[in-house]
C-alpha cells in the first residue's frame, strides 16, 4: 500500500486550487462537499467557477497563483491542465507546507483524491493508486447501489443521541446500533425523521439486556476469503472473540471487525502446538465472560477438526453454539484438478482418511481402498506418503493407480503433483511442498494443460 487512507479534516481550513477551466471545475465539485475555505487562482475563468464565486461557495481570484497565495493552505491543487504551471503552483505549495496534489500526475503529487460515495456523514473512498481509476469508477457505481440514498439521514438522527448512548458499555453499544442501523431504524424512517427519532427513544427506553456467550464453530474453508460461506462472513464480523487455527489466511482474518480479539491457537505437525484441553478451556473462558467467540477452522470444522471435543466443552459449560459448515479441502483440491470426487462408473463411494491419528499413522480399511477405481482424500498425508504406499500396495493395489497431491488448494500458489501410488513418496520429496497438501488417492488431472495453466495462478 503506497497510499495510506484517512480522513482530513478541512473544517475551516484553507484549500487552494491552482487553475480556472474544466479541469479545475471536475476537482472542485468534489471539494465543495467538504467545509473547507476554498480559493482558486486561474486567469480566464469558466463561467461555472463565476457562479460558484457569485454565491460564496468559494474565493475566485483571476489571475495566476503567487508565492504568498499559499499561505496556511491544508491542501494545494494543480489543476491547469498545463506541465509548467502546474510545476510551478505545485513548488509554491510545497514551500508553503500544504500537501500538493497535481490532477492526473502520480507521481508529483503528495496525496491521491479517491473516488467518493457520498451519504453525508456516511463517506465510502475508494482508490486503486490511481493504477485503473475506470476500476475505481465501477467500484463507486456498485457501492451506490448497495447504500441506501437515505442512509445518511439515517445516520445523522443516530449521530444527535451519540452522547446518551456512550453511557453504555461497549458491547451492549454495539448492539443497540446494530439494532438501530440494521433493524428497527430504516423500518421507522419509512415514516419520516420523527419516526425515526421516536424509534431510538424507544430503543433507550428498553435499555439493553445483559448479554450471554455463544460460540460459532466457523469453517473458513479452503483458503479462498470468497470460498467463505455469506454466514460465515457475517458471523466473523460480528464476533468478539475470533480463535483459529493455523491453516486459516491473514486475508480471511482481515475480514474480522478491527476492535475482535484474535488469538492463534495452531497446531504444527512435529513442532509446538496448542494442547486440545487448553483450546477447550479457551473457548470456554472467552464465551463466560459474554463474548461471541467465533471458533474459526481451515476448510469445515466437521472434518477432521476435534469438533466434538470442543463441542463437548462448551455443552458441559452451559453455552450456546452453532456450526457453520465450510467447503472442505478435498472439494477444493479436486476442482483445482478439474475432476469430481465422485463418478457413474467409476466410483460409487468417496472416503475421507487422516494420515495421522493421535496414535502416530492411522490404520485404515486397506483392502477396500486397494481396490480397483477406489477414491479417497488423505488429509495430513504428506508425513505418512511411504507408510501409504506400502499400505496399499501389500492389500493389492497398482503401482500405477494416479495419484495428484494438491498444494494450497484455492490459495495462491496452487499447485497440482500429477504421480503414481509408487512415484508418491519421491514426487513429493522433490516437490518439496510448503503449504497444506491434500492427496488424491485414484484421481489425476483432468488434463496436462490444465494442470500447467494451474501450476502458473
Amino acid at each position: 500500500m503506497r497510499h495510506f487512507p484517512v480522513f482530513l479534516d478541512l473544517r475551516g481550513r484553507r484549500v487552494v486550487v491552482s487553475g480556472a477551466g474544466e479541469i479545475a471545475t471536475a476537482k472542485l465539485r468534489l471539494l465543495m462537499k467538504t467545509e473547507a475555505r476554498i480559493v482558486v487562482f486561474g486567469a480566464d475563468p469558466v463561467d461555472q467557477l463565476h457562479a460558484w464565486a457569485a454565491e460564496r461557495r468559494l474565493t475566485l481570484v483571476e489571475r495566476p497563483i503567487a508565492p504568498a497565495d499559499a499561505a496556511d493552505a491544508a491542501l494545494l491543487y494543480g489543476a491547469n491542465g498545463d506541465a509548467v504551471e502546474d510545476a510551478r503552483a505545485a513548488a509554491i505549495g510545497r514551500a508553503a507546507g500544504a500537501l500538493v496534489n497535481i490532477v492526473d500526475n502520480l507521481e508529483d503529487s503528495a496525496f491521491i483524491t479517491p473516488a467518493i460515495v457520498d451519504r453525508d456523514p456516511v463517506t465510502v473512498a475508494i482508490g486503486t493508486e490511481g493504477a485503473a481509476p475506470v476500476l475505481a469508477r465501477k467500484i463507486k457505481a456498485e457501492v451506490e447501489a448497495l447504500l441506501p440514498a437515505r442512509l445518511g439521514v439515517l445516520t445523522r438522527i443516530g449521530q444527535a443521541f451519540r452522547a446518551r448512548v456512550d453511557a453504555l458499555d461497549s458491547k451492549a453499544r454495539r448492539g443497540f446500533w446494530t439494532r438501530f442501523y440494521f433493524e428497527r431504524g430504516p423500518r421507522a424512517l419509512e415514516a419520516g425523521e420523527d419516526a425515526a427519532r421516536h424509534e431510538l427513544e424507544r430503543l433507550l427506553a428498553e435499555g439493553v439486556a445483559p448479554t450471554e456467550g455463544f460460540v460459532h464453530f466457523v469453517g473458513a474453508g479452503p483458503g479462498d476469503p470468497e470460498l467463505l460461506t455469506l454466514k460465515a462472513r457475517r458471523l466473523l464480523h460480528e464476533a468478539d472473540v475470533v480463535i483459529h487455527d493455523r491453516l486459516v489466511p491473514q486475508a480471511i482474518l482481515e475480514l474480522a471487525r478491527r476492535e475482535a480479539t484474535i488469538l492463534s491457537v495452531g497446531k504444527q505437525a512435529y513442532g509446538p502446538s496448542w494442547k486440545q484441553d487448553d483450546i477447550n478451556a479457551l473457548i470456554v473462558a472467552s464465551a463466560q465472560k459474554g463474548d461471541t467467540v467465533v471458533r474459526l477452522k481451515g476448510g469445515d470444522p466437521a472434518v477432521f477438526g476435534r469438533l466434538d471435543e470442543e463441542v463437548a466443552a462448551v455443552e458441559d459449560a452451559g453455552i450456546g453454539y452453532s456450526i457453520v459448515p465450510g467447503v472442505t479441502s478435498a472439494s477444493a483440491s479436486a476442482a483445482a484438478i478439474g475432476q469430481s470426487l465422485t463418478k457413474r462408473g467409476r466410483n460409487s463411494s468417496f472416503r475421507i482418511l487422516t494420515g495421522h491419528d493421535v496414535n502416530g499413522f492411522a490404520e485404515q480399511e486397506w483392502r477396500d481402498l486397494a481396490r480397483p477405481r477406489a477414491t479417497a482424500a488423505v488429509y495430513m498425508g504428506v508425513k505418512a506418503a511411504t507408510f501409504l504406499r506400502g499400505r496399499l500396495l501389500m492389500h493389492g493395489a497398482r503401482a500405477d493407480m494416479p495419484v495428484t497431491a494438491v498444494e494450497n488448494a484455492s490459495r495462491p500458489g496452487q499447485r497440482a503433483i500429477a504421480t503414481t501410488l509408487l512415484e508418491l513418496p519421491q514426487a513429493l520429496a522433490d516437490a518439496a511442498p510448503e503449504g497444506p497438501v491434500m492427496i488424491l488417492l485414484g484421481l489425476a488431472p483432468r488434463d496436462a494443460a490444465a494442470l500447467d495453466l494451474r501450476e502458473a495462478l
